[in-house]
């Protein structure tokens, strides 16, 4: 069986499906990611075959600067750079796709996916990051907030929001029109899967996120995606020598986006009166601070005080499984939603939104972090429930189910 995984976006989308991936073909499925050509690298040390995306996301992270309220024009320009970068998104996917695939394995941000899978005549399935489905039980975590109108409104907007326009609507339009398919938005597709009950699996631990009630049954929490973890990896002679010649660290990192520079992490970290590693900047060398390159968050994050970061879903994930606590400072979508459980979870403090985060503010809430015990023993508490998991069972019951109805 071939799998072709769609995965646009950044290194967050990527790296748990180059993972699910190096297990799957473990358990012998034939695996290919569809990426941006930077993670090539990522697919091929999971031995996956990489097929490539054209464009580059990692810039689109937020229409304002840090402390900034976007302005109408900021959107603007932002949601056409967004439509911009799915619509090359489309046409790889498409190209991916005619290169050889029996099951395609679709990322939420790639519904044209699903417009190719049956051009192709090829089932394909849902393997999300986020929770998408409208529920009772969360607004929708496209809209960057961890805020909540009650079941029913939360219910009612869910469903508002998927009806609604999106930046990958004219790619998947563009699809089926290329590919002689008769014409169905996005929005009417995708009603016509949940009426269908089509399985949808999420690289998500029941430990963090509770399945809703009002979820139907094609609907699986299948439990984290574990990024590859890198074979023979040792650490640069620096950073051990850095984590070595002092207490334990706080880690700050932002993933693809480097939202905050090396000069408001210092000033944050020193107000706080800790020690830090900083990832996604360069040239920091000091007795109380380095920065680093691509270091396994698995092998980095145990050793940490404290991890601060975007609150992305796999960096979420990955503090949490390393049982610290965490200070999150969530950019956009669905950061404020992970952001939230975080902090629901008792394994850190009151997240700082970006579009607030001031020097100060960001310190106490470090402070706070690396102070309270309660943090700490909570984020063990859930690293050690992660521990029994494995998220790679789900996904090869359906590949098989898939596989039986063929």
């Amino acid at each position: 069986m071939k799998v072709l995984m769609v995965t646009p976006g950044t290194r967050g989308d990527v790296m748990p499906m180059a993972g699910l991936g190096h297990r799957l073909q473990a358990a012998g499925v034939d695996v290919a990611i569809a990426a941006n050509s930077a993670y090539a690298l990522v697919v091929h040390a999971a031995g996956c075959e990489f097929r490539e995306l054209p464009g580059d996301m990692s810039h689109l992270v937020s229409p304002a600067a840090p402390g900034e309220k976007a302005t109408g024009a900021d959107l603007r320009r932002y949601l056409k750079e967004l439509g911009a970068y799915m619509d090359l998104a489309a046409t790889g996917t498409l190209a991916a796709a005619e290169a050889g695939v029996d099951v395609i394995l679709a990322n939420s941000i790639a519904p044209y996916a699903y417009d190719v899978a049956e051009a192709l005549g090829v089932p394909a399935i849902g393997a999300h990051l986020q929770p998408m489905e409208p529920s009772a039980a969360y607004l929708p975590v496209l809209l960057g907030s961890a805020s909540s109108l009650g079941p029913v409104g939360n219910k009612l907007l869910g469903s508002f929001i998927s009806a609604g326009k999106a930046p990958y609507d004219a790619p998947s339009a563009r699809i089926r029109e290329l590919l002689g398919l008769p014409r169905k938005s996005r929005a009417a597709a995708e009603r016509q899967r949940r009426r269908a009950n089509g399985t949808v699996l999420h690289g998500i631990s029941p430990a963090v996120f509770t399945r809703p009630a009002d979820w139907r049954s094609g609907l699986v929490l299948a439990g984290y995606w574990w990024p590859q973890e890198a074979a023979g990896w040792e650490p640069p002679a620096d950073l051990a020598a850095f984590l070595a010649d002092g207490p334990p660290p706080v880690y700050f990192g932002f993933g693809s986006s480097a939202a905050l520079d090396a000069d408001f992490m210092l000033d944050a970290a020193r107000r706080a009166g800790v020690r830090a590693v900083l990832q996604g900047v360069n040239g920091v060398s000091e007795s109380d601070a380095i920065s680093v390159a691509t270091v396994p968050h698995e092998w980095l994050f145990p050793q940490m005080a404290a991890v601060v970061h975007h609150a992305g879903a796999g960096t979420t994930a990955a503090g949490l499984r390393a049982g610290v606590p965490t200070v999150s400072v969530p950019i956009y979508t669905d950061q404020p939603f992970w952001a939230s459980r975080t902090t629901a979870l008792g394994a850190g403090p009151q997240a700082v939104p970006y579009k607030k985060v001031m020097v100060d503010r960001l310190a106490d809430a470090i402070t706070q972090a690396v102070t309270v015990p309660a943090y700490a023993e909570r984020a063990r508490r859930v690293a050690a429930l992660l521990a029994t998991e494995d998220g790679t069972l789900p996904v090869l019951a359906a590949l098989e189910s898939v596989q039986a109805r063929a």
